[in-house]
């Protein structure tokens, strides 16, 4: 597995070329955040995280960066997401949506871009509850 780097970026003051220092993003909080606007979308049932994850889950800790991977190289930042959709939703149409929330989100709130935004669906959630007559 790929170790995990943290981008950085610097800023500058707005009246002077004096650099204020460097901000190092840890490859968890971009996950937080993908993973929360993924959530978002409408038809997505839930992320797909590790066996860990699951396991973290059942003694009750939130984990909103699963199913989510980042990779930042030279290239840029590139980001998968693993999900399940609702059954009735259109698959190309959820996937369209998660990419562009991922991408608006992470901009937004690191004005980092993104290379590219690799949608996985690992399976569709049908409703299990039917009524019957």
């Amino acid at each position: 597995m790929a170790e995990k780097t943290m981008p950085s970026f610097v800023g500058t003051a707005p009246s002077s070329n004096e650099v204020l220092g460097r901000v190092q993003l840890a490859p968890e909080v971009l996950e937080v955040i993908i993973g929360i606007a993924t959530l978002e979308v409408k038809g997505v049932a839930n992320t797909t995280g590790s066996f860990a994850s699951g396991v973290a889950e059942k003694f009750g800790k939130v984990m909103h960066g699963k199913g989510v991977r980042t990779e930042w190289s030279e290239d840029g930042l590139t980001v998968d997401v693993y999900c399940v959709v609702e059954f009735g939703y259109s698959i190309p149409d959820v996937a369209l949506e998660i990419q562009k929330q991922a991408r608006d989100a992470i901009f937004h709130m690191t004005s980092l871009d993104t290379r590219e935004v690799n949608v996985h669906i690992t399976g569709i959630q049908y409703d299990l509850e039917t009524e019957t007559v």
